[in-house]
């Protein structure tokens, strides 16, 4: 008698491991919630309704003066000027800290010897330079450097370049490690110099992902520069602390406009650099 098969069974045999895993991350969770005193329902209170509901009111309608649109065109060119500006120094900080942290490039651990242990510890210091530059946020640098630039885009500038200096170096180390070292150790090894191991030997694998990465840093530059500007660093920030201290929510509300419309073309302008770059 031929016998039929058995049915697979129908519980999830990893369920008790995801419902084990869901009640951690909740008991985890809820401490931290309550340290950091989140209560969402307030913004349900009826006293609290109406306060947003008044100061959304005031935002209506948007403010469209001439003299005000001027202002807002120079406010936003500041803002992608900074945004672009900062990115490019960042990127000139990034490629020779990202060429010295890349282990891949180096020449000393190819054989023994006391370079070996050398060039480790300059690896090591290199890395650490890059850690104390991303540790630090732009906010808090371009909040510092206002003080010796006075107030304008030039401290965004240098607070992007410090910042993303360490985030672009230590991703681009990243990157160029992850691929394949292969070609790099072997030009290494019949005596080819590192920038063109780093030529031929890293490059054409890992070129895509530089690059991508580098674009996205550059959109989160513009929503950076914009929010910079609330402590005097130019731009679309500086002109919304303006308006939003002078209780003018018909120029608050233009802005966040612009703002949006800013943030989305930066969107469109990095996916049609991504779509390119393949």
């Amino acid at each position: 008698m031929r016998t039929l098969p058995t049915p697979p069974a129908s519980r999830d045999p990893l369920a008790r491991r995801r419902l084990g895993a869901l009640l951690l991350a909740l008991v985890v969770l809820w401490p931290m919630l309550v340290i950091a005193e989140f209560k969402p329902q307030a913004l349900l209170a009826p006293g609290t309704l109406r306060v947003m509901g008044g100061f959304l009111a005031g935002f209506l309608p948007p403010a469209l003066s001439a003299d005000f649109l001027g202002l807002l065109a120079h406010a936003t060119l500041q803002t992608l000027a900074m945004a672009t500006a900062g990115t490019a120094l960042a990127f000139v900080v990034a490629v020779p800290l990202a060429f010295a942290a890349t282990r891949s490039l180096s020449i000393s651990r190819i054989g023994p010897g006391p370079g070996r242990w050398r060039g480790g510890a300059m690896r090591t210091a290199v890395r650490g330079v890059l850690t104390v530059l991303r540790a630090i946020p732009e906010l808090v640098w371009a909040l510092l450097l206002v003080r010796a630039f006075g107030l304008g885009p030039g401290a965004g500038v240098l607070a992007l370049a410090i910042t993303y200096g360490g985030m672009l170096g230590k991703v681009y180390s990243e990157i160029l490690e992850s691929g394949d070292t292969r070609p790099a150790r072997a030009l290494l090894e019949a005596g080819s110099g590192r920038v063109a191991a780093l030529g031929y030997g890293l490059l054409p694998g890992a070129a895509h992902e530089l690059a991508s990465y580098t674009v996205y840093r550059w959109e989160c530059a513009v929503r950076a520069s914009v929010v910079m500007g609330f402590v005097g660093a130019g731009g679309l920030g500086q002109l919304m602390d303006q308006s939003m201290k002078m209780l003018n929510g018909g120029e608050a509300c233009s802005i966040l406009i612009v703002f949006l419309l800013l943030v989305l073309m930066a969107d469109a302008l990095s996916a049609v650099l991504r779509r390119w770059l393949r």
